[in-house]
């Protein structure tokens, strides 16, 4: 069911607007920080810092009991500080107001939010889109929202790998040497679904339609399409290409197909269905994981079960008419 959305001068000037900001999103790229844009152009916006150890969740239902609750959710950070705050939008039946200040920025690109300047320009306007999500349940968890993917296997492990190293190396260098050990180490894992077992690099549960030509789907092509694109990436192949397939730029991806680098068409099952289920089997000693916007759950060692139902119309997001630009 859609969020109501505001009148333009109802939020004039971020009057019943709470932002908060993620100060550890973005630490892998320079960007300029946006606290004059956000003060020069909404000036009358509750602002709050996420630091860590904060918790998005507390902020958000404490200014919800407040005399005067927001009428606008906003966030400024990355997938993972989006995802969450699309789940609080929907629980207390908000818009999202999302500005990128992540590394990759997946959703807010597939919404066609470039900056931050767009989502404000967005919310002036009142232009807005409903979205639907990936609801994801591991064992008996309660149940995670997702903007872009689901994911078990070869990226998981990476993202374990990489905040492994985090502390030392920060995210950009932690990730390239989380990526050279994933070469030398991945290993397929086991997954059971309907009764069948199959050994597999990577699964990715997506949130609407995304490229064909891949198998990592992070980036979305249609943000209201209520369905989830499954990719099962068939262990028959090498760790190189179990790694490969993880590029998330058509760039990239072109590269690397050209360099037959990247997996066959016939080592990658596709399906397009409302919902997903699976058992996750790991070998000992392997990390017992799944990933959603990049953000990590670990789980009981020796597997889960992992179920993903698609969420239509499952959150209003401020965006630009006319959606994205072609993905790059």
């Amino acid at each position: 069911m859609a969020a109501a959305v505001p009148e333009p001068s109802a939020v004039a000037r971020g009057r019943g607007v709470l932002i908060v900001r993620n100060t550890q999103s973005g630490t892998a790229v320079i960007r300029a920080d946006p606290g004059e844009l956000i003060a020069e152009r909404l000036p009358d916006a509750d602002v709050r810092e996420l630091g860590e150890g904060d918790d998005m969740a507390e902020i958000v239902d404490e200014a919800m009991r407040a005399d005067a609750p927001p009428a606008v959710l906003g966030v400024y950070g990355g997938d993972g500080s989006v995802s969450r705050m699309a789940e609080l939008a929907r629980k207390h039946d908000r818009p999202l107001l999302a500005m990128p200040g992540g590394t990759f920025n997946h959703f807010a690109r597939s919404a066609g939010i470039v900056d931050v300047a767009t989502a404000i320009d967005a919310l002036e306007r009142a232009s807005t889109v409903e979205v639907s999500a990936v609801e994801a349940t591991a064992d008996e968890a309660p149940p995670i929202l997702a903007l872009n993917a689901v994911s078990i296997g070869a990226y998981p492990e990476l993202i374990d790998e990489r905040d492994r190293r985090r502390a030392h190396l920060g995210k950009w260098l932690g990730g390239i040497v989380a990526a050279w050990v994933a070469l030398r180490s991945a290993e397929p894992l086991t997954i059971v679904r309907e009764g069948r077992r199959a050994r597999v690099w990577s699964v990715f549960v997506g949130a609407g339609r995304s490229d064909p030509k891949r198998v990592a789907t992070m980036q979305r092509e249609d943000l209201d399409d209520p369905t989830l694109d499954v990719r099962i990436h068939h262990a028959r192949g090498t760790r190189m290409r179990a790694v490969a397939s993880l590029a998330f730029g058509k760039r990239t991806a072109a590269v690397l197909r050209a360099l037959k680098l990247m997996p066959p068409r016939s080592d990658v099952e596709r399906l397009v269905v409302p919902e997903f289920a699976m058992t996750v089997r790991t070998e000992p000693g392997r990390p017992s994981v799944f990933v959603h916007d990049g953000e990590l759950e670990e789980q009981a060692e020796g597997g889960f079960r992992l179920r993903c139902v698609v969420v239509p119309d499952a959150v209003t997001v401020y965006a630009p008419e006319g959606g994205a630009p072609p993905a790059r």
